[in-house]
């Protein structure tokens, strides 16, 4: 295996391993994802897919089946600790950064290849989402092996060269395992990026390298069994959910409270693409500019433009969505370093030089942004300050200062220290500094609350004012989310062993409701419920004996 390869890799595990184990599980998606696995090993089903006795068929089995097997690896079963679930996550990123760094040298050579890698393993996104415990770390991995293959078949194709026999087999199994693990958008993307290019060439005749009818047997192989299985179990209930609501939801209007207008991929791309996103940009306008003299930057422009303007039209909006084109984007980073510093800084037009001042002042902030996070969020959460906070935010302006050049060509030495530099500022925000924010941590305060007090093994908590996903697994499957009487009826029926959380301010009305029982209140867990944003101050109970 080549070694710069080998190298990326390791690279990407470093940059995503911190906080790993220290961080949390965070709600609410990774909370969901983590427990319909642990609910998995528990009751030995791999094929259906809940979440407590609810149903979740948002999303197809794949990723469920990784965290399983890595849950299984580990020897700890359904007791196995977040970490082990988000190494799925970790493992995903490092297989895109060598799957980019592939594509980027066979395109343009080992230096860009090395470039693209340094920059998709150091940008924000990739930073988080390695340490997420959900779909979108593997579906990037598979969506830039199956790029990467149909770039290097559209380019032999181009050149009249043979196309490697396995380059097919690596695109349509990519296709077919992006199916399982978040439906149809590395299809997509294909889909859109081959429409580009035939659109613009007026040539079709290179698709038919793709060896289509063996390919599509593949994915049907792929993707079928568990399909059949799935819908025979829920009675039709998964495609009607996972298509008809979830897919056509998003599409049709904004679901999950998060619907938004065009332009906010703009917005969020200073940020997700931090500290590369400057770079990238004065990269792709660059390449627009020979649009039409380099067959190779017609493919990474219809990689990345088009599936990003479909996504902006999209109601349904979250910043991950568009993360499977920015390797697209980090490859043009690799072109700009095999042209001449004269060709690679030709001035832009004046519309170009505005985008590029724009996203300047976006690095700008999003850096000052970062370095205020890392000083001022443990003095605002906990009224400490950290030490650790000094290096975080001045690695954090290093990397923002490095990655601000008027010189649109970055040198390769350069590109790696400002990944340097911001690996430390994410190894240090997301492995010591988030972790020590305790008063947002609710569920790991609730669970050692419970833990310390439980009067008996089979203890079961009820939770009245606090329903995050992250108790549930936590706590345990049995953990009962409901409103206060619920909880005053199980202490109740149960007053040995039952534990109710309950908001402090609503204790008379529990006391209320227990017939001439009283509840005995064995813990406080003050603090800030981030997905609400609402302050809390929850009592833990149980009957008084």
């Amino acid at each position: 295996m080549n070694r710069n390869y080998i190298f990326l890799f390791l690279f990407s595990l470093l940059m995503t391993m911190s906080g790993l184990a220290a961080l949390p599980p965070i709600d609410r998606d990774e909370s969901r994802f983590v427990q319909a696995t642990k609910q998995m090993a528990e009751a030995g089903d791999y094929v259906d897919i809940r979440f407590q006795d609810a149903s979740r068929y948002q999303k197809p089995i794949g990723i469920y089946w990784l965290q399983s097997a890595a849950v299984a690896l580990s020897g700890e079963g359904a007791a196995a600790p977040i970490w082990v679930y988000r190494l799925v996550s970790t493992l995903a990123i490092a297989i895109a950064v060598v799957g980019i760094a592939w594509t980027g040298a066979n395109l343009f050579g080992a230096n860009a290849g090395v470039a693209t890698g340094l920059m998709m393993a150091a940008i924000f996104a990739t930073a988080f989402e390695g340490r997420d415990a959900k779909t979108d770390a593997m579906l990037l991995a598979c969506c830039v092996w199956a790029q990467g293959a149909l770039a290097q078949i559209y380019m032999a194709s181009r050149r009249k060269e043979p196309v490697a026999g396995h380059l097919p087999w690596i695109f349509w199994f990519a296709q077919g395992a992006a199916i399982l693990i978040k439906g149809p958008i590395a299809p997509l993307l294909s889909a859109l990026t081959i429409v580009t290019l035939v659109a613009f060439e007026r040539d079709w005749r290179w698709l038919s390298k793709l060896k289509t009818a063996r390919g599509l047997a593949l994915v049907v192989v792929i993707v079928l069994p568990w399909i059949a299985l799935i819908s025979w179990k829920s009675g039709g209930a998964f495609l009607q959910q996972a298509v008809g609501k979830d897919m056509l939801g998003k599409v049709a209007q904004g679901e999950e409270s998060h619907g938004l207008p065009p332009g906010f991929y703009m917005l969020t791309y200073s940020l997700f693409m931090w500290p590369f996103g400057l770079i990238a940009v004065g990269a792709g306008l660059q390449a627009i500019n020979r649009l039409r003299d380099d067959a190779r930057l017609r493919f990474c422009l219809a990689w990345y433009i088009p599936f990003w303007f479909v996504f902006e039209l999209i109601p349904t909006k979250l910043p991950h969505y568009v993360l499977p084109a920015y390797p697209g984007a980090a490859l043009l980073i690799g072109w700009l370093l095999t042209l001449s510093p004269q060709d690679a800084n030709t001035p832009l037009r004046r519309w170009q030089d505005w985008l590029w001042w724009s996203t300047a002042f976006g690095l700008a902030v999003v850096s000052l942004g970062l370095a205020a996070v890392c000083i001022g969020a443990p003095i605002y959460l906990t009224g400490s300050f950290s030490w650790w906070s000094i290096p975080a935010a001045a690695a954090a302006l290093g990397a923002g200062y490095l990655a601000f050049s008027r010189e649109l060509q970055v040198p390769l030495h350069r590109i790696g220290a400002i990944a340097a530099c911001a690996g430390i500022a994410y190894g240090l925000l997301f492995g010591v500094i988030a972790p020590s924010l305790k008063p947002i941590w609710l569920s790991p305060a609730i669970e050692a609350a419970v833990r310390a007090n439980r009067p008996c093994d089979t203890t079961v908590l009820a939770s009245a004012s606090y329903h995050e996903p992250s108790l549930v697994f936590l706590v345990g499957t049995k953990t009962v989310l409901t409103d206060v009487d619920g909880a005053a009826k199980h202490l109740l029926a149960d007053p040995a062993c039952a534990m109710a959380l309950v908001s402090v301010g609503e204790e008379q009305k529990l006391n209320g409701l227990l017939a001439g029982k009283s509840a005995s209140r064995v813990a406080v867990i003050d603090g800030l419920n981030y997905s609400s944003g609402d302050k809390m101050s929850l009592g833990l109970y149980r009957i008084a004996q």
